[in-house]
């Protein structure tokens, strides 16, 4: 394994978080699933794991919050790790420039979506999952413990109740996708994984432990590969253009890392061959992207120097 530039990650993290202390609490929690409007927005982490899994932290880096969207970008390496790149016929790598959970778009593309990262995509990325495996939300389980190294990540069973009773609209996507023939299995079953997916809770020390295979070009925490490099590089490219919503762009320009937020106020960021960022702070934007969060990775870019481009 590649040796990593020497770093004081510790010093850092703590300029970035002073730095992005003041926008903490800015923004709304999410407010469309109602077991996560309770989640107090005064909570800031981040962490860091270099591509030899030492791993740095400060704030609230160890305390488990709701990934909710991160996992798509899991669910998603686990798709091309277990079926390789047949899914890009079910699914494109185009940036949407619609909210997440839009309709709009699948009626004039005969339902296919547009990235793996919106609802529609990621329910078409989990239905793949399913079958290939049999169990879809146990997989991504059993995957996020090996690489956090923490046997006590799980699903939280009163986040995905809350989901799919608020679940309306994904139910409808799925439907609607599978009237175009591009479900396989029942939309029932396809919904209750996805949902279990998005209510899995780890913190920031789990996540940047977790994705840093894609820091290491596809290579899992034991040393073996989980993802051919050109499927790595296939991942964070779509997260690059497609993992913060529409805010993608601005995300690129701001920040300049493949990144991954969910609605929980989680955000997953890569830096190809040197390290993997979470940063955690519930108050997001119009976007559903952590304002806090966001910031914080744009300072840490700004210090380190540290880009793809």
């Amino acid at each position: 394994m590649q040796k990593a530039q020497v770093v004081d990650y510790q010093a850092v993290l703590q300029e970035v978080a002073a730095f992005a202390r003041p926008l903490v609490g800015r923004g709304q929690v999410a407010q469309y699933i109602p077991a996560l409007a309770d989640v107090d927005a005064e909570r800031f982490g981040i962490a860091v794991a270099d591509v030899n899994g030492e791993v740095h932290g400060v704030g609230d880096w160890q305390e488990p919050f709701s990934v909710q969207s991160i996992s798509k970008a899991f669910s998603l390496a686990l798709v091309l790790a277990e079926g390789g790149e047949r899914i890009w016929d079910r699914v494109g790598t185009e940036p949407s420039g619609n909210p997440f959970n839009s309709l709009v778009q699948l009626e004039y593309e005969n339902g296919i979506p547009r990235n793996p990262f919106i609802n529609a995509g990621a329910l078409v990325v989990t239905d793949r999952l399913q079958s290939l495996t049999g169990d879809a939300g146990t997989t991504m389980l059993e995957f996020l413990r090996a690489e956090s190294g923490n046997p006590d990540v799980a699903f939280d069973p009163v986040v995905a109740a809350s989901e799919a009773e608020h679940g309306d609209r994904n139910a409808a996507l799925a439907h609607f996708m599978a009237s175009y023939g591009n479900l396989d299995n029942p939309v029932t079953t396809v919904l209750e994984h996805y949902f279990r997916q998005c209510a899995i809770r780890m913190s920031c020390r789990d996540l940047a432990l977790a994705a840093a295979f894609l820091a290491r070009h596809g290579v899992r925490n034991d040393g073996t590969r989980l993802l051919p490099a050109r499927e790595a590089k296939q991942v964070n490219a779509v997260m690059l253009t497609c993992g913060t919503y529409d805010a993608a762009g601005s995300f690129a320009y701001r920040v300049g890392l493949p990144g991954k937020s969910g609605v929980g106020g989680g955000i997953v960021a890569v830096i190809p061959g040197r390290c993997t960022l979470c940063v955690w702070s519930p108050g997001l934007d119009t976007y559903g992207n952590s304002v806090a969060g966001v910031a914080a990775l744009d300072h840490f870019t700004t210090v380190t120097g540290w880009s793809v481009f």
